[in-house]
C-alpha cells in the first residue's frame, strides 16, 4: 500500500517531477497546479481538461489536503483569525488582515514557536514541531478560496503575505522554501516578492541562504539597541548578535527585492522604550548605513498577556520614541493594532500546542528572578 501524497507539498517542479514519474508531461503539471491552487479545486474529477488516464492515476496516489477548520473568529474591524487543527493536539493560527489597498495574509510556519522572545505569547507556549510544506501552503490555500466565496469576488483577495504567525520561519527553512516559491508561481498565487516578507528573530546562516535561493522581503525583530538588553528579549541574541545580524542584513539587502530591511521593535514599557535607546538604535543604523545597510522601523505596541510580566509603552512614550528616529531621517511607523479583540493581534498568536520543550517552566523561573537588571512585575504587582 503506497502512502497518498498531498499535492500541496509540492511547487511547480516538483509537482513536474512527479507527473513525469507517472509517465505524464511537464505541461500536465501545470495544468493541475493551477487546477489547486489557482482554482482551488481539490477534487481531481472537476479538473475537466487533465487527461482522463492522468486523473485516474491521480486518484489513488495523490489527494489535496486541507487543514481542519477548528474555529473562525472575526473581529470587528474586518480582520479574521482561523485555528486550523494539525494533529496530536496541536492547533495553529491564520490572521487575515483586510485594508483599503491590499489584504494581508499571516501564516503560521511552526507549530509554536523555539526562540522563546519574552513578549510573544506563542514563544511562552513552547515548540511542538515544524509545519511541513503543504500545511504552510494550506493556510494560503484555504484562506484564498475561503475568502472569494465570502467576499464575493472572482479575482485574487490575498495580495501580500506575511510569514509572521507562530513560529520562527527560518528555523523551518526546507519546509518554507517551496512554500514561498508556490506563493510567488504564476501559475499559482502570483505573489510578487516585494509583497511575501519573511519575518525573523536573526537566524544569520538562514539570512544569508534566503537571499541566495529565494529573496523576499525581511522583516528582522530587532526589540533593543544594545546586545545585553536583546539577549534577554531574544535569546538567539546569545548565539548570532546584533553585529553579526546586521552585517547580514547588508548582504542580504544586495538580493531584496525591496531597497530596505523592516526591523520590528516591540514597544515594552521602561524596557526598550526610553529615548536614550532610541538614540542608541540611530547610532546602530548610521555605523550601519556605510555597509549599505538602509532600515525601516515598524514600532509595535505590545500585547499584553498575563504570563509576559510586562506592560504596553503608553502611546505617547511610542511617538516620542518614533520622532527620534524619523528626525534622524529613519522612515518609521507605528504599526495599528488589528484584530486584538479576537486576539489576533502581534505576538498573540497562541494557538494551542504540546510543548515538546518544557519552556513553561523556564520562562516562569526567569521571570522570579531580577531580569539583567530589568525590574520585572508580576502580574499580581500590576493588578494593585
Amino acid at each position: 500500500m503506497h502512502m497518498s501524497v498531498n499535492l500541496l507539498d509540492f511547487d511547480l517542479d516538483a509537482l513536474a517531477a512527479y507527473c513525469e514519474q507517472l509517465g505524464e508531461k511537464r505541461y500536465r503539471a501545470t495544468q493541475l497546479f493551477r487546477w489547486i491552487h489557482q482554482r482551488g479545486a481539490s477534487d481531481f474529477a472537476q479538473m475537466t481538461d487533465l487527461a482522463k488516464s492522468l486523473r485516474s492515476k491521480l486518484a489513488g496516489k495523490a489527494h489535496v489536503q486541507a487543514l481542519s477548520v477548528l474555529s473562525r473568529h472575526d473581529s470587528a474591524d474586518g480582520t479574521i483569525k482561523w485555528l486550523f487543527d494539525v494533529g496530536a493536539g496541536d492547533v495553529i493560527e491564520t490572521v487575515f488582515i483586510p485594508e483599503a489597498d491590499r489584504g494581508t495574509l499571516c501564516i503560521s510556519s511552526q507549530a509554536g514557536c523555539a526562540v522563546g522572545c519574552r513578549f510573544c505569547s506563542t514563544g511562552h507556549q513552547g515548540f511542538s514541531r515544524n509545519l511541513g510544506t503543504g500545511e504552510i501552503i494550506a493556510q494560503l490555500w484555504f484562506a484564498e478560496h475561503f475568502l472569494r466565496e465570502h467576499l464575493g469576488r472572482d479575482e485574487r483577495v490575498i495580495s501580500n503575505v506575511v510569514m509572521m504567525g507562530m513560529g520562527e520561519p527560518l528555523q523551518n527553512y526546507a519546509q518554507l522554501l517551496p512554500a514561498l516559491r508556490v506563493m510567488l508561481d504564476d501559475h499559482a498565487y502570483g505573489l510578487s516578492r516585494r509583497r511575501v516578507t519573511v519575518s525573523t528573530s536573526g537566524v544569520v546562516p538562514m539570512i544569508d541562504r534566503l537571499g541566495q535561493d529565494c529573496p523576499v522581503a525581511l522583516a528582522v525583530s530587532l526589540h533593543a539597541p544594545l546586545d545585553a538588553l536583546r539577549d534577554n528579549l531574544v535569546p538567539l541574541n546569545r548565539k548570532y548578535p546584533i553585529e553579526e545580524l546586521l552585517q547580514a542584513c547588508a548582504r542580504y539587502q544586495v538580493h531584496a527585492p525591496r531597497d530596505f530591511i523592516t526591523f520590528e521593535y516591540c514597544m515594552l514599557d521602561g524596557v526598550n522604550d526610553q529615548p536614550e535607546q532610541a538614540r542608541q538604535l540611530v547610532a546602530l543604523m548610521r555605523q550601519h548605513a556605510a555597509q549599505g545597510l538602509s532600515c525601516k522601523f515598524n514600532l509595535i505596541p505590545f500585547n499584553p498577556f498575563p504570563a509576559s510580566g510586562l506592560t504596553r509603552s503608553p502611546m505617547p512614550q511610542v511617538l516620542a520614541f518614533a520622532q527620534i528616529l524619523l528626525d534622524a531621517g529613519i522612515v518609521t511607523t507605528v504599526r495599528k493594532t488589528r484584530g486584538d479583540d479576537i486576539d489576533a493581534a502581534c505576538g498573540q498568536l497562541a494557538g494551542d500546542v504540546q510543548d515538546r520543550t518544557g519552556v513553561a517552566q523556564r520562562m516562569a523561573s526567569q521571570r522570579l528572578g531580577m531580569l539583567g537588571g530589568i525590574k520585572v512585575v508580576s502580574v499580581q504587582e500590576k493588578q494593585l
